[in-house]
């Protein structure tokens, strides 16, 4: 029996699986009741599991038939502080806690993954590495299983490692897309507080006001993208927040701007820093305001592996037949955690189309809307895609 085969007779299990964990959502690197459906979804199968120390993370080794080297499989499970507005018999019950962005489904996938390839250990030549990841919300979860050994939990460095993540719109339902190399972008944060001297409404001349010239700067940095890099290896800085003041005639003191800064190469993350601080210095000088400027460094570039790239989409063919794979023109402004893995170990990460039939992928709710919604019906095929890649890797396929 086919991988497919054998992930479609579990469907009816993945979908309990995957409804179980939307309804208990949990946030960041501590997730117990998450952590608890997934060791009670791996009991019984032939599996040396170890739990986190510091975050509740879920590592199982399953040891193949013969010898030979570890795969990695990776699947993230926390949820995200968004408040669910979904018509659905197994919505959240966590106030202001949802999947939506679908981890619950790659938690599922991961798990059937387990099951399938568990079945089918006497023909692996090697070891496989399940990953199962909370905090990948901006809390480096990646980055905190890899300093706790999970890439040594083999007892030798996986020689590749794979990751798939859904999408509630763009890409149809079933529909595979990757590409080599960048896959998706770095993701830094830029804080700026603008100090000025605050005053009344009516008399701005008297004032030094940090509002209309942080919101010049606001404008300003758009601009300075455009004249400053190649669109051809992209940034994008998007000011999220921005603070000031307290009544309508009041200049305040300060006003306060949030903006998170994407890039694909190391020279443009290293350059756009700096070119960021040159305009908002220049612009507070000629308002005759300062500025105190800050960067957090968030997630690294997330870069697939050639030769990974494509093994997955011969994979994916052989699996699903021509057309259930494509190869993503362009990468996404998006960032990933699973790019720490993908530093230490060639790799390659995967989207999966799970838009519900009756919605257009060009304008469904995207992942992180409130409004999100995946199709259960991917949750076979991303399972048997996760247990295709391990099984032929080890295969020397």
């Amino acid at each position: 029996m086919s991988f497919t085969e054998s992930a479609l007779d579990m469907r009816d299990e993945l979908i309990q699986l995957r409804h179980s964990l939307h309804t208990t959502p949990e946030l960041g690197l501590h997730l117990p009741r998450t952590q608890e459906k997934v060791l009670a979804a791996l009991d019984g199968l032939p599996l040396e599991i170890t739990t986190g120390k510091t975050l509740s993370s879920v590592t199982a080794v399953l040891r193949g038939g013969r010898p030979g080297p570890a795969v990695l499989l990776r699947g993230d499970m926390d949820a995200l502080p968004v408040a669910e507005r979904n018509d659905l018999p197994y919505i959240s019950q966590t106030p202001g806690q949802m999947h939506a962005c679908g981890h619950d489904l790659h938690t599922a996938m991961l798990a059937g993954a387990a099951r399938l390839l568990s079945a089918r250990r006497a023909e692996l030549a090697g070891d496989v590495i399940f990953m199962f990841q909370p905090g990948e919300e901006g809390h480096e979860g990646a980055k905190h299983m890899i300093g706790e050994g999970v890439l040594d939990a083999a007892g030798t460095r996986p020689v590749a490692a794979y990751g798939m993540h859904v999408v509630s719109a763009m890409l149809p339902t079933g529909l595979f897309a990757s590409r080599p190399g960048p896959i998706m972008a770095a993701a830094d944060v830029f804080c700026v507080t603008v100090k000025g001297s605050g005053g009344h409404g009516s008399s701005p001349h008297r004032a030094k006001d940090p509002i209309a010239a942080g919101c010049e700067m606001v404008t300003a940095l758009q601009t300075m993208v455009t004249r400053t890099f190649d669109v051809f290896d992209p940034v994008v800085i998007t000011v999220g927040t921005f603070h000031g003041g307290s009544a309508d005639n009041v200049i305040p003191d300060e006003a306060r701007f949030e903006a998170t800064v994407r890039t694909f190469s190391k020279e443009h993350r290293v350059l756009v820093k700096r070119r960021l601080v040159e305009v908002v210095e220049g612009i507070a000088a000629a308002h005759g305001l300062t500025v105190e400027t800050s960067f957090g460094t968030g997630y690294p570039v997330t870069v697939n592996d050639q030769d990974e790239a494509g093994f997955v989409s011969r994979t994916a063919d052989e699996l699903f037949g021509p057309g259930r794979y494509f190869v993503a023109p362009q990468p996404v402004m998006g960032s990933e955690d699973f790019s720490y893995v993908l530093e230490e170990v060639p790799g390659a990460f995967v989207f999966l189309g799970a838009c519900p039939p009756d919605r257009d992928p060009a304008t469904a709710p995207y992942n992180h809307s409130p409004d999100a919604v995946f199709d259960d019906s991917v949750l076979p095929d991303g399972a048997a895609l996760y247990a295709s890649l391990a099984h032929g890797r080890l295969s020397g396929s």
